[in-house]
This record gives structure tokens, C-alpha cells and sequence, in this order.
């Protein structure tokens, strides 16, 4: 069985759907972990794989699964832009406000990176905004410390 989630974790970071499939019908275990924390789910989002992200979901992974940073798959895929994957991740129930090792959140890791498509997105997905870090700031504060005017623009237009 170890073997077989070992090839999970290369076929997800691969984004070779038909060779995650098989592995699944053969038992390997949809949350199985790296020493990281990675899941396949999260590798198959990080590396842009929507296919296999997408089939991983509808095996059952844990779209809220951690690594050992706190990070989620819809924190990698809002620091990276990958709105399409963001927009699946949130029809299959991601947690929009949770929270990583430092309390930064999916919507702070797309303001940080200017990823603003991202910032609307998990805005109009209902977001919250007022969420903080552990530093106490929110994800207005780092639009204006990282001079994201737009992003500032769009979290000031949401009440």
C-alpha cells in the first residue's frame, strides 16, 4: 500500500489522471500524505492539473486538507492565479477563511501576489475580508502595504 500512494503522490504532482485513477481502483488512499503535509490534491492544484485535481475531488479528497505549513489547496492556487482551479475547490466546499501557520488566508496570498482576478473571486465566493494574521493584519491592510490599489479597490467595495 505504501508504494501505491507513493505513486499517488508522483502521479498527482504529474497530473497523470488515468495512472491516479488505476492507483485509486487499487486501494492507494486519496489523502495519503507527503513528509511535507502535501496531498495529492494539493499537488495536482500547485502544479496546475485541473483533471486530476478535479477526479481527486470526486474520489473523495479532502478539499480542505492541510500540509504541514497550514496551507490548503486553495491557498497555493490563489498565490499562483489559478482561478479556474480556485473556482472548482470552491464548488466542492473549500473553506474560504481558513487559516495557515501565520493566519494568512487564501484571499491574502492572492492580494500579497497581486493575483486580483483571485481577490474578486474569492471575494464574490464570500471571503471574509476582516479575517487577520497573526500580526493582526487583514487582508486590506496588505493590499495597502503592498501598494495593490485594486485589490484595495475591490475588498473597499464589498460591505
Amino acid at each position: 500500500m505504501e508504494n501505491l500512494n507513493e505513486y499517488l503522490i508522483s502521479a498527482a504532482r504529474q497530473g497523470l489522471t488515468e495512472v491516479i485513477e488505476e492507483l485509486m481502483k487499487q486501494g492507494a488512499d486519496v489523502d495519503t500524505q507527503t513528509k511535507e503535509g502535501y496531498t495529492p490534491l494539493i499537488l495536482a492544484c500547485y502544479h496546475r492539473h485541473y483533471d486530476a485535481a478535479k477526479f481527486l475531488l470526486s474520489a473523495g479528497a479532502n478539499v480542505n486538507a492541510k500540509d504541514h505549513g497550514g496551507n490548503t489547496a486553495l491557498m497555493g492556487v490563489s498565490f499562483k492565479g489559478y482561478a479556474d482551479l480556485a473556482a472548482l475547490l470552491i464548488a466542492h466546499h473549500a473553506d474560504l477563511d481558513m487559516q495557515h501557520g501565520n493566519g494568512g488566508t487564501a484571499l491574502m496570498f492572492a492580494v500579497l501576489f497581486g493575483r486580483n482576478d483571485m481577490v474578486k473571486l474569492l471575494l464574490e465566493s464570500g471571503a471574509d475580508y476582516t479575517v487577520c494574521d497573526v500580526r493582526g493584519f487583514s487582508a486590506a491592510d496588505l493590499a495597502a502595504q503592498q501598494g495593490n490599489t485594486l485589490a484595495a479597490e475591490l475588498i473597499g467595495s464589498y460591505p
